[in-house]
């Protein structure tokens, strides 16, 4: 049996998630909030504690003092003293004058501390995917098949495939191709809707991944696993291809990769469904994250006794500190210390740390960033054509306010009363 004691793990969190702008405005893609009270980088890291994997470099470069602050406060759960550790790996040009150029010169880079580890195997991780998987079944896998390199696959819907690493396997699970964001994606064999593509989870020899990027760092090329090392391997390595097994207990399996508006946004509300497909709740698998000492969710005001309000929150997720003040909330996620006053509504919408939603304003299809306050009588989500002149709006409609914004009182009349 393979064991993860041997085993040394990296986990690439310095992204700059463009296309997750302006989630992304301050913070690095891992670091962005995901169902009310985790980071996206918690559930690799919870991936990774419950495979029993007690060797983590965290590799940062991005805007990363919100990802460093997070991982130190919720993270620092291991003993030293028993050779376990969580690292926080910040850029330092080691081999030159320049930042980490991509995934494999990142590893390039800090090859010193795969040195000093003297591992069998090295886990490379992508930090911004949410999804649960046991990665010693991998390593197992790995070993078995005498891999110099096993990447992590997936099966989806072929609609999908433009933006990831598409990959084709031979019938004993050796990769034979390797192609990054196709035009044309490859389908697999019998099922021409559906494609296999890559995780960003690479497992490699320790040996075999020390020469790989040494070679790499000598080509002109983006440095790149999925665009350039893991394509060029193929040539003259025992590549092979793992099919995810999901730890998430359900009958689809769930891999998902956030990486634009849409998906973020669709990501969380599929938690608020009556019968979710991530489960958050399964306590043999748990998800773990920073936990701020904020008191109670508290909801106040029942409409028989004070004038029509009414404190109700329906189909949603509630983070600790949330007061749902006289306010309608459904089919959302709150995330900590978020104030919801009277006669406001918020629908189909994440909320993330200290929104202050005023009086008579109302909310829909959208997500607001951290220390937002909505002043009265605001709405957001129900004119897109006014929404677009002041915040950012996807394609699909969705409004995303960015961190901090200052918006402007509303010049819709509402009851004196209020």
């Amino acid at each position: 049996m393979a064991s993860v004691r041997k085993l040394l793990t990296f986990i690439m969190a310095g992204g700059k998630g463009e296309r997750l702008h302006p989630l992304t405005k301050d913070r690095a893609k891992p670091a962005v909030p995901f169902g009310g009270i985790y980071r996206i980088i918690d559930f690799t890291l919870s991936n990774c504690i419950n495979s029993g994997i007690r060797k983590i470099h965290v590799l940062i470069q991005y805007k990363s003092f919100s990802l460093a602050r997070h991982l130190r406060m919720g993270w620092s759960i291991f003993d030293s003293e028993l050779g376990e550790y969580i690292d926080v790996v910040p850029a330092e040009q080691r081999m030159g004058d320049m930042w980490y150029q991509g995934t494999a010169d990142a590893l390039y880079q800090n090859i010193h501390a795969i040195e000093a580890e003297h591992p069998e195997h090295v886990l490379v991780l992508a930090g911004d995917h949410i999804y649960k998987m046991d990665y010693a079944r991998m390593l197992q896998y790995h070993v078995e098949q005498n891999a110099d390199v096993t990447v992590g696959m997936v099966e989806v819907e072929k609609a999908r495939a433009q933006q990831l690493g598409v990959v084709s396997c031979l019938a004993e699970g050796r990769i034979a191709e390797f192609e990054e964001k196709p035009s044309v994606p490859k389908t697999i064999p019998h099922k021409p809707t559906h494609v296999h593509v890559s995780m960003g989870i690479y497992l490699f020899k320790k040996e075999v991944l020390e020469t790989v990027v040494r070679e790499d760092a000598r080509r002109q090329s983006a440095h790149d696993f999925g665009k350039n090392v893991i394509p060029e391997m193929l040539k003259s390595y025992r590549v092979f291809g793992y099919d995810f097994i999901d730890e998430n207990k359900r009958e689809a399996r769930y891999w998902r990769d956030i990486g634009t508006i849409d998906a973020y946004y669709e990501s969380n509300m599929e938690l608020v469904q009556v019968s979710p497909i991530f489960n958050l709740y399964d306590r043999e698998w748990p998800i773990r994250t920073y936990h701020e000492q904020f008191p109670p969710v508290k909801t106040v005001f029942a409409q028989e006794e004070h004038g029509g309000r009414i404190g109700l929150a329906l189909d949603s997720l509630l983070s600790p500190g949330c007061i749902i003040s006289g306010g309608r909330v459904q089919r959302s996620i709150l995330s900590r210390n978020v104030r919801i006053n009277s006669y406001s509504s918020v629908h189909d919408s994440v909320l993330m740390e200290g929104v202050d939603v005023g009086r008579y304003a109302k909310v829909r299809s959208a997500i607001i960033d951290k220390d937002v306050k909505i002043p009265r009588g605001v709405e957001i989500g129900y004119n897109l054509t006014h929404d677009r002149k002041r915040f950012h709006v996807t394609d699909s409609g969705i409004v995303v306010v960015a961190k901090g914004t200052h918006i402007e009182e509303s010049k819709v009349v509402v009851p004196a009363s209020a």
